[in-house]
C-alpha cells in the first residue's frame, strides 16, 4: 500500500527540481547544466531527475513549456477570445497581458530569461515548445487579427501582422533595462503603463491602416 502522502512528497520534488532547472538553465543554458547541479540545487539526487523527467533533455523541455505558460497561460488568452467584446479590445486585452509580463517584476525571473535564451539559440526541446505552447496561442491570437482585417486566419497579411506585433515584445524579452536604457534615454520604459498605451495605438493604426490598402485592392 502506497504511504501517506506519498504523492503530495512526489509532486512536491518534481516541482522542486523545474524550479531549481529553471534558476540552472536561465544563469548557465541549456548546454553547461548538469543533471547533478539541478538536483543538489533541488535538494534531492541525480535520479529523481531522470525518474521525473527522463533525464535533461525531457527536463528542459519541461521548463521551456512552464515558462512559457507563466508567461501568459493559454487559459487566459482562451478566456480573453471568449469574452463578449470586439477584436480590438481582445487584441488590447493580449497586448496587455504580454507586455505586463515583460515590463512588471516577473521580467527578472528563471521563465523570461529561459525564453529569451531559446530565442536566440533554439534548442532541440523547440518543437515540443511550439506544439505544446505557442502555436494554441497564435491560433487565438491570429483569429483576433484575422477578424480586424476580415480576411481569413490563413491570409498572408495576418501572418505579417502577426509577426509585426510580436516583435516589439520579443525585443523587450531578449534584451534587459540596461540595454533599453541605452538605447532609448530620453523615453524610458519605465512606466508600463504608458509603454503598453503606445503599443496599443500603435498597432492599433497600423492595423487600420493595413484593413484600408486590403479594401481598396
Amino acid at each position: 500500500m502506497a504511504r501517506p502522502g506519498r504523492r503530495e512528497d512526489g509532486a512536491a520534488t518534481k516541482q522542486s527540481i523545474l524550479e531549481a532547472a529553471g534558476e540552472v538553465f536561465a544563469e548557465k543554458g541549456f548546454g553547461q547544466a548538469t543533471g547533478k547541479e539541478i538536483a543538489e540545487r533541488a535538494g534531492t539526487n541525480s535520479a529523481a531527475v531522470n525518474y521525473y523527467f527522463g533525464g535533461i533533455d525531457g527536463l528542459y523541455a519541461e521548463v521551456l513549456v512552464e515558462a512559457h505558460h507563466r508567461l501568459f497561460a493559454y487559459e487566459i488568452l482562451k478566456k480573453i477570445s471568449d469574452t463578449p467584446g470586439s477584436p480590438h479590445e481582445k487584441l488590447n486585452a493580449f497586448i496587455n497581458g504580454m507586455f505586463r509580463a515583460v515590463l512588471g517584476p516577473a521580467s527578472s525571473t528563471w521563465p523570461l530569461r529561459i525564453l529569451g535564451r531559446e530565442m536566440l539559440t533554439p534548442s532541440p526541446a523547440f518543437p515540443s515548445l511550439l506544439a505544446r505552447e505557442i502555436l494554441p496561442k497564435k491560433q487565438l491570437a491570429t483569429a483576433f487579427i484575422s477578424e480586424i482585417l476580415g480576411v481569413p486566419p490563413d491570409h498572408p497579411a495576418v501572418a505579417r501582422c502577426g509577426l509585426s506585433i510580436i516583435a516589439p515584445f520579443a525585443l523587450l524579452l531578449v534584451g534587459n533595462s540596461q540595454m533599453l536604457a541605452q538605447a532609448a534615454p530620453t523615453t524610458g520604459f519605465s512606466d508600463p503603463n504608458a509603454v503598453i498605451q503606445h503599443f496599443q495605438k500603435f498597432i492599433a493604426g497600423g492595423l487600420s491602416a493595413i484593413a484600408a490598402d486590403m479594401c481598396q485592392e
